[in-house]
């Protein structure tokens, strides 16, 4: 089971990444627009929040296993 949750854990720390690199993406996009209150910066902040959570979710898993292991 733990081999499965690392699995999982290193699945959503590539999610994580994924959605860094969007963030930045629309976040450059609202910059070169000129537009920094458009929907690109209200969909960077919404990526960015999601991020957050696949973060806690992969350090939650993280966690378990440092207390599988003690």
């Amino acid at each position: 089971m733990a081999d499965d949750l690392d699995d999982i854990r290193r699945r959503l720390e590539a999610v994580s990444e994924e959605l860094a690199d969007l963030a930045i993406e629309r976040l450059r996009a609202s910059i070169d627009d000129g537009q920094p209150g458009d929907g690109s910066s209200v969909d960077e902040r919404r990526i960015t929040r999601a991020r957050r959570a696949v973060d806690k979710a992969a350090h939650l898993l993280e966690a378990g296993e440092a207390e599988v292991e003690a």
